[in-house]
């Protein structure tokens, strides 16, 4: 199959894809080890270096463009340090920010981990601080955004990305004109706690615990099909996507078998921040592009495997993903 999914990973670059939700900065604060506080049993890490990464939807956003495709950001910022980092690191991702909003009531999302090794080791994450909290959005922010919404459809965009990690971007009216957009282009939507609100789009893309979440039990076992059918009803969307970590992943669309696809390289992650999020970028891209949605999740689960392999929030190359379809 691999011949035919690559003649689909070609048709990426074009694409025009919208990310709208979330925007978050992961930063990561790196340090050596030197020895243990005086004041405490911790370790005292001498500073190394700082860096702020696009998480959240922008990290679906950079997935999107090292893929291949042309990314454009809908969501807001706050009037901070981090927020100004994080648009300035999309840009130069390729990722056109123009609807990226800031207010100045707001704070950008981070999540700080902290990154700690010695001369001869790995570094590995000691601890993570999350800084979230969020206001509700004001009618005038909240109108900007519906407002670049309803204009994709003349803008040319083949794809939208939902990306809602629950912290104030997607409301009720943002879900509303997401599903409605459904009717003129792929929608597809990762959301943190309530996947089952997005009516009718084309694909839901949860992992087990959001499932477990909703439903009240773990799709696994003989409860994963049982799962996936409850999802198809309550959502009316084409297909669901269940993300399983090492297990893989299984596809379920009415009328149609489960569909269960084996993780692609090894069981062993390296590790899996952000996965999700390319996931939901190379299964969209996918669909964009002609796939079916069996198809569209093969080359999803291509990329899974190549940036769990990554440390740190990472995105897969379009040439990567390629050189995994040679020779079929």
């Amino acid at each position: 199959m691999s011949g035919p999914l690559r003649a689909f990973v070609d048709r990426f670059s074009s694409l025009r894809v919208a990310i709208v939700g979330d925007y978050i900065a992961d930063e990561f604060i790196h340090g050596d080890t030197s020895r243990i506080s005086r004041e405490a049993p911790v370790l005292v890490l001498d500073f190394s270096s700082r860096e702020i990464v696009p998480g959240g939807g922008g990290n679906a956003a950079m997935n999107t463009g090292s893929l291949g495709a042309c990314p454009s950001a809908i969501g807001a910022l706050g009037n901070d340090p981090n927020g100004g980092e994080l648009n300035r690191v999309l840009k130069e991702g390729g990722v056109d920010t123009e609807h990226l909003y800031v207010e100045a009531a707001r704070f950008t999302p981070t999540k700080m981990r902290v990154m700690a090794g010695g001369r001869n080791t790995s570094r590995q994450q000691v601890i993570r601080v999350d800084h979230e909290h969020q206001l509700p959005m004001c009618p005038e922010l909240e109108g900007r955004i519906l407002k670049a919404l309803e204009a994709l459809p003349g803008e040319g965009m083949d794809a939208l990305i939902v990306s809602d990690y629950g912290l104030g971007v997607v409301t009720d009216a943002v879900r509303e004109v997401a599903c409605y957009l459904a009717g003129k282009m792929i929608v597809t939507a990762d959301s943190r706690q309530i996947c089952n609100a997005f009516k009718g789009i084309t694909a839901i893309t949860p992992n087990e615990e959001e499932v477990q979440a909703l439903l009240g039990y773990l799709p696994e076992g003989d409860r994963l099909g049982e799962a996936g059918v409850a999802l198809l009803e309550r959502t009316g969307a084409r297909a669901v996507l269940i993300t399983r970590g090492s297990k893989g992943m299984s596809v379920f669309e009415n009328g149609q078998p489960q569909r269960d696809i084996s993780v692609f390289g090894s069981e062993e992650a390296t590790d899996v921040t952000g996965a999700g999020d390319t996931v939901i970028a190379a299964f969209t891209l996918s669909l964009a592009a002609g796939a079916s949605v069996t198809e569209a999740a093969e080359i999803a689960s291509r990329a899974a495997g190549l940036v769990v392999m990554k440390r740190g929030t990472a995105v897969v190359y379009g040439k990567e993903l390629v050189d995994t379809l040679k020779g079929g």
